[in-house]
């Protein structure tokens, strides 16, 4: 489980729970019933309004992909196995690349790999991974979308259910008693609604786009290489063709690594 992610949510709930206490209200108003049903309900409704069924259905798929601390590919190992895989090719052949396909567990790269076995044209290669790339980033682009509709419709079901608290409120103006805490407790649904859209939906959006980039970013990676390996460059120039793809903390680790193997 991604622990990070768990600490932002449960810190931005004490946040809330230590501004009602500093101004000396209890806890204990937050359990609000008709809130939680106006939000979550109502924000579950503009998401299935918004997204076909098999869409909607993807959200706990979703959901995994954002708690999942999933390790993801280290670029300095990803570059130094395509350098391995090219200096091989360059002694043994093309044809050599079928066994070593085989061993990979990354997918894309396999299928890479395996199409320059087949003898596809480079171009063809790069088409077919490029749109491969782009319907993954497709696929992202949909899934941050519904987490930033659900972060939209939020704060807005919020003010209407604060309007039907006070319109429960107002209709019963005899019990003066009890008109304050009836009040109160109606603004309850506007503090869950910007809660959760922008503590928990609209940067759960934002985290699964970053993710996205994150695995573009390696396929992009793979993606050079692999044209690179199919064109017989030499290994020292792939190396330095894909280290200049690489962010200058990467490119450091790859530096301090390299360092380490020559001594």
């Amino acid at each position: 489980m991604d622990i990070f992610l768990v600490i932002g949510i449960i810190l931005g709930l004490v946040a809330v729970i230590t501004g009602l206490l500093i101004k000396g209200v209890g806890a204990a108003i937050l359990i609000n019933g008709e809130a939680v049903v106006v939000i979550l309900v109502g924000t579950m409704a503009a998401v299935m309004n918004s997204f076909p069924k098999s869409e909607f259905l993807k959200i706990p798929k979703l959901f995994g992909i954002l708690f999942k601390d999933k390790n993801k590919e280290d670029p300095v190992t990803l570059i130094n196995e395509i350098v391995d895989i090219a200096q091989s090719t360059r002694k043994n052949g093309l044809l050599s690349l079928e066994e070593r396909a085989q061993k990979l567990d990354n997918k894309f790269m396999k299928k890479g790999l395996e199409m320059i076995v087949d003898g596809n044209d480079p171009e063809y290669i790069r088409q077919v991974l490029t749109d491969e790339i782009e319907a993954m980033q497709e696929r992202h682009k949909t899934g941050a979308s519904i987490f930033s509709t659900a972060g939209g419709a939020s704060p807005t079901l919020g003010v209407m259910g604060a309007a039907i608290g006070l319109i429960g409120a107002l209709g019963n103006l005899s019990d003066t008693e009890k008109l304050g805490e009836s009040i109160a407790s109606a603004f309850i649904a506007t503090l869950y609604g910007i809660f959760f859209g922008y503590i928990v939906w609209h940067p759960f959006s934002s985290r699964l786009k970053r993710k996205s980039l994150e695995e573009v970013a390696i396929m992009e990676l793979i993606l050079e290489g692999i044209l690179a390996i199919q064109e017989g460059k030499n290994p020292k120039s792939i190396q330095a063709k894909l280290l200049s793809m690489l962010s200058p903390k990467d490119r450091l680790k790859f530096e301090e690594t390299d360092t380490n193997n020559k001594k």
